[in-house]
């Protein structure tokens, strides 16, 4: 404490206030008293005099509360009244009329230097981490807020002595489950004040279902129509997912995404929104613009983006864009957040491309975004969003620059002027009077040809009409043009990497450029003179200029050869001279500040010079132009002739890799007609095995008819009595009858069961021969040869069980004729009892009839064995034509297996030809790519080449 008070100056001279004396006093009656009243009643006195003399009371006091909070907490007022104390002595939260005029000074020392001294002792704060749990609203609300104050003076000690207790964080989780929207409310600053600059207190805190009960609350206070609440739950879920990938993940994959939809429903009238409002859907904003932040890695923002395409969220957001009324700042950071939720993600870009604003008629999104670009009256930053959402609908989306620079070609301008393009807006911007127009107009377009040098070679056949009755000239020779009349700093930068841009690896641009007599000597002119500060970046740019066109030239003009151009720099301005002004761009404070971030974050419009895409072409050009201009004409040509044969070399393994792609479409189309017919060729042995069945069960009936008409005989040949064996022998006929009749109808469902099996058989000879035509030259041979091998299996047994069927009808047609002959033998024995005979007469005629129609199904048994005899031959000639078809393909594997052979051969000693170009290459000092970038960059376009087919 004497440390303390010689920190504070101590105590100043003369009688000291009668204040000092009475909390000495009430130190003593709460460090003596034995009696919980006396001392309840001395901590409530302190508590009072805690504002008034915050210094005395905390110097003084400090330990015996403390003490009192660790002996005394059965006591739930005299804990309330310490807390209550410690929090006055330690927050720097004064009323107003208490303050002096330097007082906020000294408070924030006193509020440090107290906290300090109090978690000195980790297990104080261990202590007020327990009272935190209690439930009484007398201590618990007193502890959060001290808890918050110490966090907020000493935020990263305290985080670390709570991050070490056991249960820390999660007891401090319960606050948000308070019903008390008291405590509710400032258990969320306490856990904004924790979660700061810590990313193992977020992700416990995370983890802990915080986003769930954040979401709930800031839905049942009414999203963004809510209060202060919604703004500081907002606040702490940046907290977490600021920076935190594992937290940014954990959100997604719990589909807490679709949960901000409703954040962003606006109605028709968007008049009059409170402060509140306009807060609190700020902060929405930025919350999505973090999760999808180029900073984020990659994959993590891309399925960030797809989640919010496919819940609507982005649709959402473009209506906002769309809607009328809506406050300037909102609409500007919506702009922003729609330009980060489309940035490389072509499903997004490709659904912003399709939005049009409610006008009569109806104008694409861009084109009305591009005209408040261009609009000289529209605020300074609704015009930077509007260009960095220019900019992220073109990143890495050729399909989207494809489109713009199409509004620019004579083929699709509109004769009739009804509708303005985004062609047409950007060329009325880079050519206006306004100079930030110019800037933004070249630096959109100059990324409608970022890395697509067959729109750079395209946007060469454009044509402008500078005034009437003069001849139209090319956009690459107008650009040169208001260069070199010598117009604004701004206008000239923007015009410099728009030209930069354009003719980076494009030697056909390069050579249209250097058509023109004016623009080289223009450019040495520029770079030789000495001028001043402001021109110098004028001076790199157009070095950095000329050395592009000495780097990417052909040499196809006579008179501009890249030997040529050395010499002329070495002339007139000298290499040192050049590479030193080369320099000034990267040195600029301007462009560090551009190369931090896409977003374009300027201060001024007068600050707006570089481009962040820019600066990466600077940073990749610098060195190479560098080199180039000291090398001799003989290393050039041995540069020259790398490049070309590199670039044959990469034709060929483009080629191969266009055929290999073609073979894998075929062999997964090949892998489908497969699994088609197997799953054809097991419903065949399924019908194949229900017939077999039905087969067995004719049997079955077929011997049991057999039996019984043996018996008929044994009693005609034993000339018993006759009347009992007309009898017997007329019930065992109705028997005989009925199961002729279940034997009838068990044959025609047979019947129908093969013509069904006869169909399915044609289905697949036709699946079988069209399979056979197709080019199959990656199908596996063993695939092949398995899958023929089931065919003749299952035409064996299908000839096999017609077999059988023959030898039945064969046995039903002799046990007829055995029939017939019984039928001869029984009639002299009728003959011999007349009497009983006429009799049952009728009876007798009823059995010939029944005899008849057995004769009728023999017969029409015996036809049905012709059919099946013509079903087997035509199975066998299916064989046959199956066997020549496998052969065929068995074949056609071999012969695709030496050609693949021959393939990865001619790959193998062309991987080695390209290994032994590219150290030649690293030793002339020319920049080489990895196989590694290649192999990504190939894929990247593998992969947008799928999307657009699927789009399609």
């Amino acid at each position: 404490m004497n440390f303390l008070r010689g920190v504070m100056g101590g105590p100043s001279a003369g009688p000291q206030p009668s204040g000092a004396d009475t909390i000495q006093k009430l130190c003593d009656r709460v460090a003596s008293s034995t009696l919980l009243d006396d001392r309840r009643d001395a901590v409530r006195a302190l508590k009072a005099l805690s504002k008034k003399y915050r210094l005395e009371v905390g110097i003084q006091a400090m330990e015996h509360l403390v003490h009192v909070l660790q002996t005394d907490r059965s006591d739930s007022e005299i804990i309330g009244y310490a807390l209550d104390t410690l929090y006055n002595v330690i927050s720097n939260d004064l009323e107003e009329e208490e303050q002096e005029e330097n007082s906020p000074k000294q408070g924030d020392d006193l509020g440090s230097q107290f906290t300090e001294i109090f978690i000195k002792q980790p297990e104080n704060v261990t202590l007020l981490l327990t009272l935190v749990e209690e439930f009484d609203f007398h201590v618990r609300w007193p502890g959060v807020k001290l808890l918050t104050s110490l966090l907020k003076q000493q935020g990263p000690q305290v985080q670390q002595i709570i991050l070490v207790s056991p249960m820390g964080v999660s007891r401090l989780m319960d606050l948000l489950a308070d019903s008390r929207e008291v405590i509710r409310n400032d258990g969320v600053l306490l856990l904004q004040q924790l979660t700061k600059s810590n990313a193992a207190i977020q992700k416990i805190v995370a983890f802990e279902n915080a986003f769930e009960r954040l979401l709930d609350i800031v839905t049942e206070e009414g999203n963004s129509d809510g209060g202060i609440v919604v703004e500081d739950c907002l606040l702490l879920l940046q907290n977490l997912l600021k920076n935190n990938n594992s937290n940014q993940n954990f959100f997604k994959e719990g589909s807490y995404i679709q949960r901000m939809k409703p954040w962003f429903e606006v109605g028709d009238d968007n008049c009059g929104w409170s402060a509140q409002k306009v807060t609190n859907l700020h902060l929405m904003l930025q919350l999505v613009r973090v999760l999808v932040s180029p900073t984020n890695p990659p994959g993590a923002t891309t399925s960030c983006q797809k989640a919010m395409f496919h819940c609507g969220l982005l649709q959402q957001l473009c209506t906002i864009l769309m809607a009328t009324g809506v406050p300037a700042d909102i609409l500007t950071e919506t702009i922003n957040t729609v330009s980060e939720v489309i940035r490389g993600c072509q499903m997004n870009q490709d659904y912003f491309a399709s939005v049009n604003a409610p006008s009569n008629p109806p104008r694409p999104a861009i084109v009305v975004l591009l005209m408040s670009m261009v609009n000289e009256r529209q605020p300074f930053v609704l015009r930077c969003a509007v260009l960095y959402c220019f900019q992220c609908f073109l990143y890495k989306n050729h399909k989207g620059q494809g489109e713009i620079v199409s509004t620019l070609l004579p083929s699709t301008i509109d004769a009739t002027g009804s509708s303005v393009s985004a062609g047409q807006l950007l060329c009325g911007g880079l050519f206006s009077t306004d100079s930030l127009s110019n800037w933004c107009a070249a630096v959109a377009l100059a990324h409608a040809l970022q890395e697509n040098a067959a729109l750079k070679e395209q946007l060469l056949r454009v044509q402008l009409a500078t005034s009437i009755g003069n001849p139209p000239v090319s956009l690459l020779q107008q650009c040169t043009n208001i260069l070199s009349q010598g117009s604004k700093v701004q206008t000239r930068v923007g015009l410099l990497m728009l030209l930069c841009t354009w003719l980076s690896n494009c030697s056909i641009a390069v050579t249209h450029f250097l058509h023109n007599p004016a623009n080289v000597p223009f450019l040495t002119g520029q770079i030789a003179e000495n001028l001043g500060e402001e021109e110098q970046l004028v001076q790199g740019l157009c070095a950095l200029l000329l050395g592009i066109s000495i780097y990417y030239n052909d040499n196809s003009l006579e008179n501009y050869r890249k030997e040529k151009l050395k010499q002329l720099i070495e002339k007139r301005i000298g290499r040192e001279n050049f590479v030193e002004k080369l320099g000034f761009i990267s040195k600029h404070e301007l462009y560090s500040r551009a190369a931090q971030k896409p977003q374009p974050g300027f201060s001024s419009p007068e600050h707006m010079m570089f481009d962040h895409e820019f600066t990466k072409l600077v940073k990749e050009l610098e060195g190479v132009i560098s080199k180039a201009i000291y090398k001799s004409s003989e290393e050039d040509k041995k540069e020259e002739e790398v490049k070309k044969t590199l670039e044959q070399h990469d034709n060929i393994v483009t080629h191969y890799k266009k055929v290999i792609r073609e073979q894998d479409q075929e062999l997964e189309e090949l892998k489908q007609q497969v699994s088609t017919l197997k799953s054809q060729n097991e419903q065949l042995q399924v019908t194949v095995t229900q017939q077999v069945s039905q087969i067995q069960q004719h049997k079955d009936q077929y011997n049991l008819l057999k039996v019984q008409l043996g018996k008929d005989t044994q009693h005609h040949n034993s000339h018993g009595d006759t009347l009992q064996v007309n009898g017997i022998q007329l019930e065992e006929v109705s028997k005989l009858r009925e199961e002729l009749d279940d034997w009838r109808n068990r044959h025609e469902q047979l019947q129908g069961q093969l013509k069904e099996k006869d169909a399915v058989i044609e289905n697949l000879k036709s699946l079988q021969l069209e399979t056979g035509t197709e080019q199959s030259s990656q199908l596996s041979s063993s695939g092949g040869m398995e899958h023929s091998a089931e065919l003749q299996k299952e035409l064996e047994l299908l000839r096999t069980q017609i077999q059988l069927q023959a030898a039945e009808i064969s046995k039903l047609q002799a046990e007829n004729q055995k029939l017939q002959a019984m039928n001869t033998a029984v009639d002299p024995a009728l003959g011999a009892s007349g009497a009983v005979a006429s009799r049952n007469s009728e009876k007798e005629g009823r059995l010939l009839q029944e005899l008849g129609e057995l004769q009728s199904e023999v017969k029409a048994l015996s036809e049905e064995k012709v059919s099946l005899q013509q079903q087997l031959d035509s199975s066998s000639s299916t064989v046959a034509i199956l066997q020549d078809e496998k052969n065929k393909l068995q074949q056609e594997v071999a012969e695709a297996k030496k050609e693949q052979d021959d393939l990865l051969v001619l790959l193998a000693d062309q991987d080695q030809k390209l290994s032994a170009l590219r150290s030649k290459l690293k030793d002339l000092g020319m920049p080489v790519e990895d196989e590694d970038d290649i192999e990504s960059g190939d894929q990247a376009d593998e992969d947008e080449d799928g999307d657009e087919e699927e789009q399609d």
